[in-house]
């Protein structure tokens, strides 16, 4: 009988990490992630680029004053 810790992760595999659907015949794969379809595929690059898009406004946000009025 398999491991409670194997079980979890073996199921894990066998799901989309986007919509949490299962494979068919062709799996897709972007940053090591396994996705379902193209469709995922896309869905997964526009969460990711949004995702680095709020971290360069967060760093504008904490910027110091200073340093903003000498890059204008």
């Amino acid at each position: 009988m398999p491991d409670c810790s194997e079980s979890l992760k073996s199921g894990r595999a066998a799901r989309c990490a986007v919509c949490d659907g299962k494979f068919g015949l062709v799996r897709h794969y972007s940053w090591r992630t396994s996705l379902c379809s193209k469709k995922c595929v896309d869905r997964f690059r526009a969460r990711r680029k949004s995702d680095l898009d709020w971290v360069g406004w967060l760093q504008i946000a904490f910027q110091s004053p200073e340093n903003r009025a000498r890059d204008s």
